[in-house]
C-alpha cells in the first residue's frame, strides 16, 4: 500500500498524503464527492465472518460450564450471543448500505446520545456490578454505552481533522475543541469507574490528532500530561494501586490481586503447540475469571493451542490490513479520516485485550473484538465492520 509518492524518502510522508492527499494513492477530492462505486470488499467480509464465527465457538465452550451453574442452561450465553450476533449482523448490513452522507447529518445526535447514555449510567438508571457502574438496564439486555462511545468520538474527530485543517496547528481552535470533548466522555468514564475505557479513548484521540496534524509539540505536552494523571490515578486509588503491582508481579500475591492473570497465564502455557482440544479447557472450570468475556483468548489459547492463536492473529492482521487499505484509498479527506478513526477502534480493542491477556499490560477491562462474550461489543464490532463495507465501496 502505498502512500504517496514519496513515501519511502520521509517516514512523515505517509502520513501528510493521509492528511492532505496529493499526486499518490491519496490524491484529495473535495468534500462531499465519495468518488466513483465500487463493490464491497468480499475478504473483509469473509474474514470478520471468520473471526464471528471462532468467536461463536469459544463463547459455547467457554460459557457453558459458568451457565449451567447459574442459569440452569449451558446454552445460555451462547443463545444470547447468537442474538447479538443477528442483531449486530442486520446493523452491519445497515452501516454498510447506508447514504455517506446520512452517516455524517447524524454525527452530532450520536455525539450526544452517547453523552446522555454515560450520564444516565452514573444515575440509579445504571446498573452496578463488581463495584462499577457500567452498564443500563433494558429490558432483559445490559446497554454498555462505553462500545458506543468509541464510535461517535471516531467520527466526531473525523469530522473535525478534515474540515478544520487550516487552524488543525493552532492551540485555541485546533487543539482544545477535540481535547476538551474526549475530556468530557474520559471524565464520565473515570466516574463510572472505567479507566480502560477513558484510556481507549485518549489512544483514539492521540492517533487522529497524530494523523490530522496537530503539532506534535501539543501532543507530547498532552500525552505527558495524560500520563501523570494517570499515574495520580493510580497511586491514590487503591484498587488500581493493587491491580497494577498485580501486572508488574502477578504471581506476588496469585490467590488475589494476581489471581486473573496468573490463571489467564496457566491457561495459556498449558495449550501448547495443539491445544488441548475444543471444549477440553480446565481453567474455564471456575478457576479463570471471566472466561468467556475479557479472557476468552486466554481459553482460545489453551484449547487451541499456538496454532489456534496463530490463526487469530492472522485473520486479525489481514483485518486490519483490508482496514487500512480501504482508508488509505478514500479520495474524500473526511472519509479518509473517519475510515481510518473506525479501523482504530477495532484495532485497539483487540490488541489492548491481547496485551491484559498475556501480561503485557495492566488490567482494563476491555473485550476483545469478535470473540469476547457481550452484546454491545459485538453490535459496536459488526457496525465497525459494516462502515469499513460502506467506505470500501469508494476505495480507489
Amino acid at each position: 500500500m502505498r502512500f504517496g509518492a514519496h513515501a519511502d524518502a520521509h517516514p512523515s510522508a505517509a502520513l501528510a498524503d493521509l492528511r492532505h492527499g496529493g499526486s499518490g494513492s491519496f490524491g484529495g477530492m473535495a468534500h462531499g464527492d465519495h468518488g466513483p462505486q465500487n463493490g464491497v470488499d468480499w475478504w473483509l467480509f469473509a474474514i470478520a465472518l471468520t473471526l464471528l464465527g471462532i468467536g461463536l465457538l469459544m463463547v459455547l465452550s467457554a460459557s457453558g460450564i459458568v451457565a449451567e451453574r447459574f442459569n440452569a442452561d449451558k446454552y445460555y450465553f451462547f443463545k444470547r450471543q447468537v442474538i447479538f450476533a443477528c442483531v449486530g449482523g442486520v446493523s452491519m448490513f445497515t452501516a454498510a448500505l447506508m447514504p455517506r452522507n446520512l452517516l455524517y447529518r447524524l454525527q452530532y445526535p450520536i455525539l450526544f446520545g452517547v453523552l446522555i447514555m454515560l450520564i444516565l449510567v452514573l444515575t440509579p438508571l445504571g446498573n452496578k456490578v463488581n463495584g462499577a457502574r457500567r452498564w443500563i438496564q433494558v429490558g432483559p439486555v445490559a446497554v454498555q454505552p462505553m462500545e458506543f462511545t468509541k464510535i461517535a468520538l471516531a467520527l466526531y474527530l473525523a469530522y473535525f481533522m478534515s474540515t478544520k485543517q487550516d487552524i488543525i496547528k493552532t492551540f485555541s481552535r485546533g487543539v482544545i475543541p477535540p481535547f476538551a470533548v474526549t475530556g468530557v466522555f474520559c471524565a464520565l468514564l473515570l466516574r463510572q469507574p472505567d479507566f480502560g475505557g477513558a484510556a481507549v479513548l485518549a489512544m483514539i484521540l492521540f492517533f487522529m490528532c497524530l494523523v490530522g496534524g496537530t503539532r506534535f509539540f501539543y501532543l507530547a505536552v498532552s500525552g505527558a500530561a495524560a500520563v501523570a494523571g494517570a499515574v495520580m490515578l493510580v497511586v491514590h486509588s487503591p484498587y488500581r494501586f493493587r491491580r497494577f503491582t498485580a501486572f508488574l508481579d502477578p504471581f506476588a500475591d496469585a490467590q488475589d490481586s494476581g489471581y486473573q492473570l496468573v490463571q489467564s497465564l496457566f491457561a495459556l502455557g498449558s495449550g501448547g503447540i495443539t491445544g488441548v482440544g475444543i471444549g477440553a479447557s480446565r481453567q474455564k472450570l471456575f478457576y479463570l475469571p471471566e472466561a468467556h468475556n475479557d479472557f476468552i483468548i486466554a481459553v482460545l489459547g489453551e484449547e487451541l493451542g499456538f496454532i489456534g492463536m496463530s490463526l487469530v492473529f492472522v485473520l486479525m492482521g489481514m483485518l486490519f490490513w483490508r482496514c487500512f487499505r480501504i482508508a488509505a484509498r478514500q479520495d474524500d479527506l473526511r472519509d479518509r479520516f473517519t475510515a481510518f478513526g473506525i479501523t482504530l477502534v477495532l484495532l485497539l480493542g483487540a490488541v489492548l485485550n491481547m496485551a491484559v491477556v498475556m501480561g503485557v499490560a495492566p488490567p482494563k477491562g476491555v473485550p476483545m473484538p469478535f470473540l469476547s462474550y457481550g452484546g454491545s461489543s459485538l453490535l459496536t464490532t459488526l457496525t465497525c465492520v459494516g462502515l469499513m463495507l460502506n467506505f470500501s465501496r469508494t476505495a480507489r
